[in-house]
């Protein structure tokens, strides 16, 4: 099986659904699409995708690494740690933290998927 042929179907498939996957998801959804493919193949598919900037790889505090694809608009994530509610934050809510750090650390930051947990504002009035 070319890997470019998985590369593309997992790249379809982490747009068509505007969410976060882990590698064992992508494998499930994909593996109707290319029954020969095995996990190790698209382990390393998303491991180069990674790498060249197509897809973005975060820790949602979920025990796995997940995967997002980057042809959406650029945000990120606040994510409560009691009910796990995801929320999602544009980019120039940030963008001006990330400029500070980088000017006053002489510092480039190269992240494109920003993840804070705390606690939403529905179960803090609940404590």
């Amino acid at each position: 099986m070319r890997t470019s042929s998985v590369e593309l179907v997992i790249l379809e498939t982490l747009s068509q659904n505007h969410t976060h996957l882990t590698s064992h998801q992508v494998y499930e959804q994909i593996h109707d699409r290319l029954p020969a493919v095995n996990p190790s193949t698209v382990y390393r598919a998303l491991e180069r995708l990674a790498n060249d900037g197509k897809i973005s790889v975060s820790d949602m505090g979920i025990g796995s690494a997940v995967y997002e694809s980057v042809d959406n608009e650029l945000h990120h994530h606040l994510i409560c740690q009691e009910c796990g509610r995801v929320f999602t934050i544009e980019d120039k809510e940030v963008r001006g933290f990330f400029n500070v750090v980088q000017q006053k650390n002489n510092f480039q930051v190269i992240t494109n998927h920003l993840i804070l947990f705390g606690i939403c504002n529905d179960c803090s009035k609940l404590k």
